[in-house]
């Protein structure tokens, strides 16, 4: 019975932890980080190339993600959309989440190290990019593109993992998933226009209002589908590769048509829930073009 408890909280535990970095949300860079290998491979990467840019992407962003949480416990509390959350509810510990971002760093610099030097010189730099994110919000609007820019590391580290060189390629990836991620991160914000006015935070929403908030949204996806074409023609890939941008662009298109930001299922839909199967559709359909034509 005490090894039983024992192990039920010990579940409890890691179920709240990853409820806390949403670990779900990994889905957003781990495709691009797959495609961004296997480009750079010309084909499948080793298994120890794999194993350990899974493990330095996981322990990242789980370590970021937990980072913010502490960062933003504050404005947490205060906003009712967030008031549920682990820290304001004091489910987990502020002592529990700051030991989870040290391991999870540490685990990233050990992965890195695992991988090359070039990634093991460049893992303090990606750690002070991805937690300084949580602080931008306080003076610039600009935070969507930071939150874009820092998960960007994930294809350009990919990329350097298995080739230890730095290429044009990764950067155009890159910027892919820095101008997706800013623009539905943005349509989430929508969510929070008038608290962000009242405590002075920045964002894209709060400075420009809704109308034209969605229209930046619409204009960031608009570049990101023309830079994936773009890729189309620099690559030579196959037509697998279209159908799959094709349909990335159609799910684009429905995310903006049911923005609400009153209601918060269909927003989460809409930033979250679509943007997941989007990614999914770009990278099958990229490693099907890739190995089968």
């Amino acid at each position: 019975m005490v090894l039983y408890n024992v192990f039920k909280q010990a579940a409890l535990k890691l179920k709240m932890f990853s409820e806390l970095v949403m670990f779900s949300h990994t889905l957003f860079s781990l495709p691009f980080a797959i495609i961004s290998m296997v480009w750079a491979a010309g084909g499948w990467p080793s298994g120890h190339v794999m194993l350990w840019g899974l493990i330095a992407l996981i322990g990242a962003r789980n370590g970021a993600n937990a980072f913010n949480r502490l960062a933003d416990r504050t404005f947490d509390r205060l906003n009712p959309r967030t008031a549920h959350r682990h820290l304001p509810q004091h489910l987990l510990a502020e002592k529990e989440v700051v030991l989870f971002v040290i391991i999870n760093y540490a685990i990233f610099i050990v992965a890195s190290g695992m991988l090359n030097l070039l990634c093991l010189l460049l893992s303090p730099v990606a750690i002070a990019l991805i937690s300084s994110y949580s602080y931008t919000k306080r003076f610039t609007f600009l935070s969507h593109l930071y939150l874009g820019f820092v998960i960007a590391s994930a294809p350009i580290g990919a990329w350097f993992a298995v080739t230890g060189n730095i290429a044009f390629t990764p950067f155009v990836i890159g910027t892919v998933v820095m101008l997706w991620i800013a623009g539905f991160d943005i349509i989430y914000g929508t969510q929070d226009i008038e608290f962000d006015r009242r405590h002075g935070l920045w964002s894209i929403p709060s400075f420009f209002g809704l109308e034209n908030a969605l229209r930046i949204a619409k204009g960031l996806h608009f570049i990101m589908v023309m830079l994936l074409l773009f890729l189309y023609l620099w690559r030579d890939l196959g037509w697998i590769y279209l159908v799959g941008i094709g349909i990335a662009t159609l799910l684009l298109m429905t995310e903006h048509k049911i923005i609400k930001p009153a209601n918060r299922r269909m927003m989460k839909v809409a930033s979250y829930n679509l943007n997941q199967v989007i990614s999914m559709v770009i990278l099958l359909c990229t490693l099907l073009d890739y190995f089968y034509l």
